[in-house]
């Protein structure tokens, strides 16, 4: 069974993506959800206390998503301290949820799949690009936050033509250029690899 990295920048569509993947029957493993859980895990929790202070967790219990962002996305150190607890969690879970499934292939999706690495372990690599100001919009759209706060996050992502660089397919989610055959084609060619 293989295994195909799913990412892109911030705003891409990546997660519309793995969910029409899923919606044609291929087993999808969303890495960012999963390390949004593991913040609650007391193999990760009294790290992350540890840096940041009890504060950083409602009640001691559940991850204050905004202050943290706020903390690490301004410092990088801080961010590689975070990513160094919560990625090796994340692909324990993962190897865990991998043995279960039963398909030709399945999707790793990760906002920062080539920046952490977790690219050498696919064996195929999708990106889905949109333009910048389309993301923009799109996270506007579906967040409280700001124009900065945006960009500051964009800033500490690769660029679209860096990870293109590692990229086995992308996919354009410019709204002017249909998704599903998009999707379909890649699916095709991975059921036959």
């Amino acid at each position: 069974m293989l295994k195909i990295g799913l990412t892109g920048g911030i705003g891409s569509g990546k997660t519309i993506v793995a969910q029409v993947f899923n919606t044609i029957g291929i087993p999808v493993f969303c890495a960012d959800d999963e390390a949004k859980k593991l913040y609650a895990d007391s193999r990760a929790h009294e790290q992350i206390t540890n840096i940041f202070g009890n504060e950083i967790y409602f009640n001691n219990e559940t991850i204050n998503a905004q202050l943290l962002a706020s903390k690490i996305f301004s410092d990088t150190s801080l961010l590689n301290k975070v990513n160094n607890i919560i990625h090796p969690l994340v692909y324990q879970q993962f190897d865990q949820w991998f043995i279960l499934q039963k398909s030709p292939y399945i999707i790793f999706e990760a906002a920062i799949l080539i920046e952490s690495n977790f690219h050498k372990l696919m064996d195929k690599v999708i990106v889905v690009n949109a333009p910048q100001d389309l993301r923009i919009t799109r996270i506007i759209a579906r967040s409280k936050q700001s124009h900065d706060e945006i960009m500051q996050r964009i800033k500490n992502q690769m660029s679209d033509e860096e990870r293109n660089k590692y990229a086995d397919f992308i996919i354009n989610n410019s709204e002017n250029i249909p998704l599903l055959p998009q999707i379909l084609e890649i699916n095709d060619k991975l059921k036959h690899v």
